[in-house]
């Protein structure tokens, strides 16, 4: 099949290819850093806003994933040194994610990473179509509702 048979591609295509090269780009960088442990699916854990002070079960409905899975990958990652879980103040049962020095300079080296690729693509598209674009994005990360 090709575009003739299928048309246009329509915005989830659109979106899903900028998202995969912020993606592979935040992967490489972190590798680069150092942070070779890492892999894409620990990404979920650490992509924005983080998962500093939430509990294990807003975090997994955040990402949409199972507790179950989630509950691997912070393991995983509590056990290469990014994350914590303690226990909430006041409440012994329930437990909060805490970044720890290295998921913070991991969380930080993201936050580079991912601005090297928007200084790119505003080189690409030129500052006035990339502000513009990144104010539609805003605007519609603003009108949609996830999870309901």
């Amino acid at each position: 099949m090709n575009e003739a048979d299928v048309g246009p591609p329509l915005i989830g295509a659109l979106l899903r290819a900028p998202w995969e090269v912020v993606r592979d780009s935040m992967l490489a960088g972190l590798h680069a850093r150092g942070f070779t442990d890492l892999t894409a699916a620990h990404l979920n854990v650490l992509q924005y806003p983080g998962p500093h002070g939430t509990r294990p079960s807003e975090l997994a409905a955040r990402t949409r994933m199972s507790k179950q899975a989630l509950n691997y990958l912070l393991a995983q990652m509590e056990g290469l040194g990014y994350l914590a879980r303690r226990e909430a103040p006041g409440d012994q049962r329930s437990k909060r994610i805490e970044l720890t020095r290295r998921g913070r300079r991991a969380v930080s080296a993201i936050r580079t990473i991912v601005a090297e690729v928007e200084a790119e693509w505003e080189q690409q598209l030129g500052p006035g179509d990339f502000a513009v674009l990144r104010e539609l994005l805003v605007r519609l990360n603003g009108a949609v509702v996830v999870g309901e």
